[in-house]
């Protein structure tokens, strides 16, 4: 009788020779019913107490419901263990303590489903 060999996990080799990097000091997230978008930019407004500010987006990722909640995870994790090393900042307001605030971007309008 053949072996079954369903219990290993297989290896993982991360391909990073197409990889590009990206900056981003904003980001919002909206869903669908089957997907969840998270979009990424760039706020250049230095200064407080403007009437609107322009975010530069860049970057927008669209995942399955059960790849945002591994996400969610493994950044949940992550934060953790920054906010042990380094102190947590003030996450509720967008910043590290004593940094200028950062504006909430508006909400990203609802994927249509099709």
């Amino acid at each position: 009788m053949a072996e079954n060999n369903n219990d290993q996990t297989p290896s993982v080799r991360w391909e990073d020779e197409g990889m590009t990097t990206s900056y981003a000091n904003v980001a919002n997230a909206t869903s669908s019913r089957e997907e969840v978008i998270l979009l990424f930019g760039v706020n250049q407004a230095w200064h407080g107490g403007q009437d609107s500010v322009d975010i530069n987006l860049s970057d927008r990722l669209v995942l399955s419901p059960f790849v945002a909640k591994r996400l969610h995870m493994m950044l949940t994790g992550t934060l953790q263990n920054f906010d042990a090393r380094f102190g947590g900042g003030n996450a509720a307001e967008g910043r590290a303590s004593g940094a200028a605030p950062t504006p909430t971007p508006e909400p990203a309008e609802e994927a249509s489903e099709e």
